[in-house]
């Protein structure tokens, strides 16, 4: 152990930033209006949790002076190195989610956000985040899938914040930015020699008929992105909505779900999430006993929180055509160098939830 600073940490990487000394962090929670006249005394490494493209870390600390209602741990976000550079973009993304849309955000549906830094010269980040260790767990480990409850309760958190953004007035001005029709030719076209490149990798491990449907889908992509192109029903997607993206309150804890993990949002049809979480990550029995039901509470949901003219008809066709869109995702996943157990698992659901509703008849 070494003591520096009056920061504890061990040996072992990463290397904390400089965000997380005594005055710094005494500043930062300041700012984000959890400390008054007390300081941070001392800063101790609690856990660390290694991610896919990021660290995250939980600090205990302890304070000097008046510190009542100060939290006694926090989360620290930061890149993993290895992926720093490559996905630099994710924690620029992710930054920007907790500092400038979160706090225009209806209350307990993310993690409070102390304090968030993106630096465009060096590409380094932090976020700062509540600690809800104690007061919320995720619903099961990867790769198990949820409850019936505790699914419809991560359903009905995405729906209420769905429903906050849902055609929002400043969607694409000052929230997020529209892809004009040259920037999804251009992410169409890079698709397709990712596809091109996943497919000779594959060899005869993809089939001849999900080549066909590879093949139809990009001939077809932009006839499917007139439905994004309209503007309309449309809200800030997660990108990444599988269910171990949603804490949920532990037992005898009254609270609501907390979503977290915001490195992929951006404005797009809705069921890009629940396609998400559902085709792509369940195995055929789950989804098709819980599909359904989690289908009929958003849309429920949606109208409780003041979405209006959303038809649960059109919800239908969008959950289809989203399922049918992700079947690039096992494509970009290997493209950036996910690993195989991610990917490839992701790709046999998919394809398996395209047969199911019938989703290659979308293609004409």
């Amino acid at each position: 152990m070494v003591r520096d600073e009056g920061i504890v940490a061990s040996m072992t990487p990463p290397q904390l930033p400089a965000v997380v000394e005594r005055a710094r962090l005494t500043a930062a929670l300041r700012r984000g209006g959890v400390l008054d006249a007390g300081a941070v005394r001392e800063v101790k490494v609690l856990h660390q949790y290694p991610a896919m493209v990021s660290h995250v870390i939980r600090l205990g600390l302890r304070y000097v002076g008046e510190a009542a209602g100060s939290p006694h741990s926090v989360i620290l976000k930061i890149p993993n190195p290895a992926y720093a550079k490559s996905l630099a973009n994710s924690g620029r993304q992710e930054v920007a989610f907790y500092t400038r849309l979160a706090p225009n955000m209806p209350s307990h549906i993310v993690p409070r956000c102390y304090d968030g830094h993106f630096d465009e010269e060096s590409q380094d980040w932090h976020l700062l985040l509540e600690d809800l260790t104690d007061s919320h767990d995720v619903a099961a480990d990867w790769p198990l899938p949820p409850s019936r409850d505790q699914a419809m309760a991560i359903v009905t958190a995405l729906a209420r914040w769905h429903a906050s953004w849902w055609d929002h007035a400043g969607l694409g001005d000052i929230i997020g930015t529209w892809m004009r029709l040259d920037d999804t030719a251009s992410l169409i076209e890079t698709f397709a020699g990712h596809y091109d490149r996943f497919a000779d990798l594959l060899g005869d491990r993809l089939s001849e008929e999900r080549r066909t449907l590879y093949r139809r889908f990009i001939d077809k992509a932009e006839q499917l992105l007139q439905r994004y192109h309209s503007h309309r029903h449309v809200t800030i997607a997660h990108g990444d909505a599988h269910t171990w993206n949603f804490l949920l309150p532990r037992a005898g804890i009254a609270d609501a779900v907390r979503i977290f993990d915001f490195d992929h949002w951006r404005i797009n049809v809705p069921t890009h999430d629940l396609a998400y979480m559902m085709a792509t990550q369940w195995y055929p029995e789950r989804r098709q006993a819980l599909e359904r039901p989690l289908l009929n509470r958003y849309h429920e949901m949606l109208m409780a929180h003041g979405v209006s003219g959303y038809t649960r008809g059109a919800l239908d066709q969008d959950y289809r055509r989203s399922v049918l869109w992700h079947i690039t995702k096992p494509v970009w996943q290997w493209s950036i160098n996910i690993p195989p157990v991610i990917w490839w698992n992701n790709l046999e659901r998919v394809m398996m939830a395209v047969e199911d509703l019938g989703c290659e008849e979308i293609l004409g």
